[in-house]
């Protein structure tokens, strides 16, 4: 089996509120193959994708249920800069987004904050020297 993930899914509470949080806090562009009731987001070649928290829950046919404060889950988005990462956190904390640690120098040599969106969902912005990123701002690591 080749080890791959394809898509990421975020269950929210609110579609269009997470649709205008990532468009214009994090500059991500929704694919035409969007409709009234999933968001999808290529990010490199993994797909990012929103759907009503509630609909997640019944697709995957399970009770739903509010999550907890910390699911024990980050996603995490590189930068080439410093500045950079200070400019990610601005725009989303014009928008609501809940600052849960400035940008700052951090243990392992590179700089590092994190945010919560309006769903609780904890997102590191980073610049780490030691991962740095193609021409497509992917990170590839050593084999």
């Amino acid at each position: 089996m080749y080890p791959r993930i394809n898509l990421v899914t975020l269950g929210v509470s609110n579609l269009q509120r997470s649709i205008d949080f990532y468009e214009k806090g994090l500059g991500w562009k929704r694919s035409e193959e969007s409709n009234d009731n999933v968001a999808f987001f290529q990010i490199g070649v993994l797909v990012f994708s929103l759907f009503g928290e509630k609909a997640l829950a019944e697709d995957i046919g399970i009770p739903f249920q509010k999550r907890q404060k910390f699911s024990g889950i980050t996603l995490a988005q590189n930068q080439v800069s410093e500045a950079e990462v200070d400019i990610v956190i601005n725009k989303v904390r014009a928008l609501g987004a809940t600052i849960l640690k400035e940008p700052q120098k951090v243990f392992w040599g590179g700089y590092s904050g994190y945010f919560k969106d309006f769903d609780g969902h904890i997102f590191e912005v980073a610049f780490n020297p030691f991962f740095p990123l193609n021409e497509k701002g992917e990170i590839v690591l050593n084999k």
